[in-house]
């Protein structure tokens, strides 16, 4: 269940859980009762590219968002947009994010990123250029293909596809243990 919509967008009545027969099963979604307006909440495309840079020896653009609390570095990434192939979109996300531009996209794979309710679309792209970040960066890193290491989550397994289609065994980055919870008072 998603906790992002709690009113009707279209008559402001409060949603709840209702569970309906549908194609695939009974689903329980978040409906109107009112006026029947149901939030779907299906997963959002998201674009990502690895970003081979031709004028750099083929190294590797990864990047770290200005926004993100660690410290990782990752792909160039983005959300599609209504009227634009997936391949549009993410000429236009690694133009916007980085101002390198694409000469030659290969799909990687789709991958599912359940955690933010997303699907990836990945592809390699070669690129060229300036690298000048957006302000949606804050810094990038080359990287030559056998020093980048790969994240077991979304976007990483996509790297690793890349690497492997390189030649290059992926290197995994350890994740720490997610924290325990704290024990119950005794």
């Amino acid at each position: 269940m998603s906790y992002e919509y709690r009113f009707c967008p279209n008559c402001a009545t409060a949603l709840a859980p209702i569970t309906v027969a549908e194609d695939g099963g009974d689903k329980t979604r978040l409906r109107c009762a009112a006026c029947g307006w149901t939030h779907w909440n299906n997963p959002t495309p998201v674009l990502a590219a690895v970003v081979e840079c031709e004028d750099r020896e083929g190294r590797v653009l990864l990047a770290r968002n200005a926004a993100w609390a660690h410290k990782g570095f990752g792909l160039i990434t983005g959300f599609m947009e209504a009227g634009e192939t997936p391949e549009e979109g993410i000429r236009r996300e690694v133009a916007e994010e980085t101002s390198l531009q694409v000469s030659a996209l290969s799909l990687l794979g789709v991958w599912d990123f359940q955690r933010m309710n997303q699907v990836i679309i990945a592809y390699h792209a070669r690129a060229h250029g300036e690298i000048r970040l957006s302000p949606e960066l804050a810094e990038y890193r080359l990287l030559l293909p056998q020093e980048v290491k790969c994240w077991p989550a979304g976007t990483g397994y996509a790297l690793a596809q890349w690497l492997k289609s390189r030649g290059v065994e992926p290197q995994w980055i350890e994740w720490p243990a997610p924290p325990k919870p704290p024990s119950a008072a005794q």
